[in-house]
């Protein structure tokens, strides 16, 4: 089989790669050149935007003995991952870009150019599993590895582009990746993980938003309330709050009875924050919107486990699907989730699909 290894820069893809190789596969590898200009995005070992990463790339493509290119996809990337992050906290709402990215770039983007190109498979380093359905469809289940799982951020994938992907490292822990690695004399094996947001250079995501909303006509500041309205404090962007959040608020004045201030909701158009405390961050269900469904939608009631964040524990849920609208009923209630993360269904260990959040209930009957 001829497959095209997405290879980051990073050890995961390194890996994969080689494994592919080693089963017998046609493997060449491409690195995605994802930045218009490299050295405004990550730096050293925290991205996987950099000159430094692509050199990463070939040197370990070189070490396995496989054919290396590098692909230019900045235009598709700023349009469909960047711009779309700036555009969803421009709205309120608290995007995923890697879910952005798997849909749109790597699963679609690289994928069609790779199909076109007689490849058969993308294989990327994620950490997930690909078993085979009774149905003789194509299953995404989590990783053996729990604490390195990311399942989630691959419940975008329909049925099409899971029977054209490989993730060789789903039943292996990350420790033994990094010693095969090394094994194998790949220099890549010790590099840190990515962390945070890959595009935003210094991690400081409320200043990058700042400088991109500038020039939009975005509120760049407003109101800190409480739920009662009472004016709290004031700040200097929405964009710098989600919901869920403690830390940052700076506000001068306690809660009367001492307890700490969460935020609650964010309207984007006055730029008011409204924060109260934890209890208030409750919600016993949400509606979700643009369904993606790793194989056939459900038909009926589906009592199952959701997942509200990239690294959110599981609630039991009951999920309904209706055409391009999701509804979820959770057992039990969840904390501080925000609209614009995904919410992604899981049949025990299987991924049946995802959807984006819009709209929360509350416990005690608010909608954010």
């Amino acid at each position: 089989m001829k497959v095209l290894a997405a290879m980051s820069g990073g050890v995961d893809s390194a890996v994969a790669a080689a494994r592919a190789h080693e089963q017998g596969h046609d493997v060449t590898g491409v690195h995605l050149a994802l930045s218009r200009n490299p050295q405004s995005y990550r730096s050293g070992a925290r991205g996987c935007c950099t000159i430094e990463d692509a050199t990463d790339a070939r040197r370990a493509a070189d070490v396995i003995g496989i054919p290396f290119y590098v692909w230019d996809l900045s235009d598709r990337f700023h349009e469909d991952v960047v711009e779309d992050f700036v555009e969803e906290y421009a709205e309120g709402r608290t995007p995923n870009p890697c879910l952005r990215c798997n849909e749109r770039i790597k699963f679609a983007a690289v994928l069609d150019r790779g199909l076109a190109l007689g490849f058969d498979a993308v294989a990327t380093g994620h950490y997930a599993r690909l078993l085979p359905g009774s149905d003789g469809e194509v299953e995404l289940h989590r990783a053996a590895d729990g604490a390195k799982d990311q399942s989630y951020v691959l419940g975008v994938l329909t049925q099409d582009q899971l029977a054209h992907a490989l993730f060789p490292l789903g039943d292996t822990p990350k420790e033994q990746v990094r010693e095969e690695a090394a094994r194998r004399g790949l220099l890549v094996a010790d590099k840190p993980d990515s962390h945070d947001v890959c595009f935003i250079s210094d991690g400081d995501t409320g200043g990058w938003l700042a400088e991109k909303l500038a020039d939009r006509g975005v509120n760049a500041g407003g109101d800190i309330v409480g739920r009662d309205g009472e004016l709290l404090g004031r700040h200097e962007g929405s964009w710098r709050y989600t919901v869920g959040q403690r830390k940052g608020l700076r506000l001068g004045t306690p809660a009367p009875d001492g307890r700490p201030r969460y935020v609650l909701d964010i309207e984007p158009v006055s730029g008011t924050v409204t924060v109260g405390p934890r209890e208030s961050l409750a919600v016993d269900g949400l509606e979700g919107a643009r369904p993606r469904w790793c194989g056939a939608a459900p038909t009926g009631p589906l009592e199952c486990t959701v997942q509200l964040r990239a690294h959110g524990a599981p609630h039991r849920a009951v999920v309904l699907s209706d055409g391009d609208r999701v509804e979820v009923r959770l057992s039990d209630p969840a904390d501080g989730i925000a609209p614009g993360q995904a919410v992604v269904v899981y049949d025990g260990t299987r991924v049946v699909g995802s959807a984006t959040i819009e709209t929360t209930r509350s416990v005690a009957g608010r909608s954010a």
